[in-house]
């Protein structure tokens, strides 16, 4: 498998937190935004690709594409952080066989049918339960907003 160095839930993406902190904390050389319909969307991609950090690699790639991609042996130096909206993408990899020691859970805004899960969380009962169903496979979930912050386990 590749050299992951983060895997962060958070329905921004890439922005300031990111770009300012989670870049500088994992000394990632790129970054992976895992997401169907951004993998399809050119002008989000230049959009993401604007927002990161000079000469930074980025990269959108569908659920499918990722997972294969990610199962392959990496390069020497490949250091890669993760970038998904919902839970449930990293649901779908960990059932391509892909295995993840851990999530950082950083944003997953307010709408329809979300309460509020954490600081910053809000969460539907369906991806509470997708989030139970990540850990138990024995995939560690943290809420983090922030590097600097104290990670609590979820």
């Amino acid at each position: 498998m590749r050299n992951v160095v983060l895997i962060r839930i958070d329905d921004r993406l890439i922005h300031g937190q990111v770009v300012t902190g989670w870049v500088k904390k994992t000394d990632c050389k790129s970054i992976l935004v895992v997401d169907d319909q951004v993998a399809k969307d050119v002008f989000m991609q230049r959009v993401l690709k604007a927002a990161a950090p000079p000469k930074m690699p980025v990269e959108a790639k569908s659920v499918a594409d990722a997972s294969e991609w990610l199962s392959q042996e990496g390069s020497a130096g490949e250091r890669i952080l993760i970038l998904v909206k919902v839970p449930e993408t990293i649901e779908r990899m960990q059932e391509t066989g892909l295995v993840f020691d851990e999530v950082i859970l950083g944003g997953m805004a307010s709408k329809a049918g979300r309460k509020k899960f954490n600081k910053n969380v809000s969460a539907s009962e369906e991806e509470v339960a997708c989030m139970k169903r990540i850990m138990e496979r024995g995939t560690k979930m943290l809420f983090q907003l922030v590097p600097d912050e104290t990670p609590v386990d979820v």
